[in-house]
C-alpha cells in the first residue's frame, strides 16, 4: 500500500473578521515534493500555512501523514511538522544555538534533558543553514537574515518530514537565498516535502516541483510548475504578461543549470 501524503487538506476554511481568508482549499504534498505556495499579497499564503501548522482555528480537515491534525498531541504534531514564519515575534538575547536548540522539545524526556542526539541535530542544522559561525552570538543582535538562517535552523533540528517556510528567502542576498533553495532540494531529495510561500515566480519555476495559485483564499491553479507558472494563470492573478525567455539568473559553482 502505498505511503499517505505528508501533508493533505480537504475543503480547509479559514473565517476572520467574517471573511473567508481561506476557502475551501483542497491539496497534498508528498514526500519528496517543494511545493510553492503562490499568490499576490492578501492572497492567504501565510494564512494557509497557520492554519496547517495548528496557530488558527479552520474548518475543514488538516492530515499529517495519513492522520486527522486535530488529534495528534503537540509532540506528535512537532515531530511531523515544522513551521518558519515570515517574521517571527522572538526578539530575545538567548545565543543562536539555544534557539536551535528549542527545535528538539518533542524529543527530550520529561526532564527536558537534552541528549548527544540533540546536540547532533542542532550542530547538524546549523551547519546545513550556513549559520554556524554566529551561532554562539545573541539572537538579538542578528541581522534580519541572519535570523531568517537560524530560525530555520530550529524547524531543521526538529527532524520533522514536512516543512512550512513562510518566504525563507526574503532578506537573503541572492548567495545565502540560492544556498536555501538548494539545501530544499536536498531536503525533498532526503524524503522530507517542503511548502515554501515565494514572491518570486522564477525562484518557483527553477527550484519547485510543483505549486498553488492563490487569489483571495481560493486556488486559481494547482499542479505542476510549467501549468501554475504560466501565461494565462499569472496574467489573471498578477495582472502582468510573462515574457518567454526574459531571465536574470544567478546560480551557484559548481551547480548544474536548471
Amino acid at each position: 500500500m502505498a505511503n499517505p501524503p505528508l501533508l493533505e487538506t480537504r475543503d480547509l476554511t479559514v473565517v476572520r473578521g467574517g471573511r473567508a481568508r481561506i476557502d475551501r482549499v483542497a491539496m497534498t504534498i508528498e514526500a519528496g515534493q517543494i511545493l510553492a505556495l503562490l499568490g499576490p499579497n492578501g492572497a492567504g499564503k501565510s494564512t494557509f500555512m497557520k492554519a496547517v501548522a495548528g496557530i488558527l482555528p479552520s474548518q475543514g480537515d488538516i492530515l499529517l501523514d495519513g492522520r486527522p491534525a486535530a488529534l495528534l498531541r503537540r509532540r506528535q504534531r512537532a515531530r511531523l511538522l515544522a513551521y518558519v514564519p515570515q517574521h517571527s515575534a522572538l526578539d530575545a538575547p538567548m545565543i543562536a544555538r539555544d534557539v536551535v536548540a528549542q527545535g528538539r522539545f518533542a524529543h527530550r524526556d520529561g526532564w527536558g534533558r537534552p541528549h548527544e542526539e540533540d546536540q547532533a541535530a542542532i550542530a547538524a542544522a546549523l551547519a546545513a543553514t550556513g549559520a554556524s559561525p554566529f551561532a554562539d552570538r545573541p539572537f538579538s543582535r542578528l541581522s534580519y537574515g541572519e535570523r531568517r538562517l537560524v530560525l530555520l535552523a530550529r524547524a531543521l533540528a526538529t527532524g520533522a518530514r514536512l516543512l512550512l517556510l513562510d518566504e525563507p528567502t526574503a532578506a537573503l542576498d541572492v548567495a545565502h537565498a540560492l544556498g536555501l533553495l538548494h539545501l530544499l532540494r536536498e531536503l525533498a531529495g532526503q524524503g522530507r516535502a517542503v511548502l515554501v510561500a515565494l514572491h518570486h515566480l522564477d525562484e518557483a519555476a527553477q527550484h519547485c516541483t510543483g505549486a498553488l495559485l492563490l487569489r483571495e483564499g481560493r486556488v486559481v491553479q494547482a499542479g505542476a510548475i510549467a501549468a501554475v507558472v504560466a501565461a494565462r494563470p499569472v496574467r489573471e492573478v498578477f495582472g502582468v504578461e510573462l515574457v518567454p525567455g526574459a531571465s536574470f539568473g544567478y546560480r551557484l559553482p559548481g551547480d548544474a543549470p536548471p
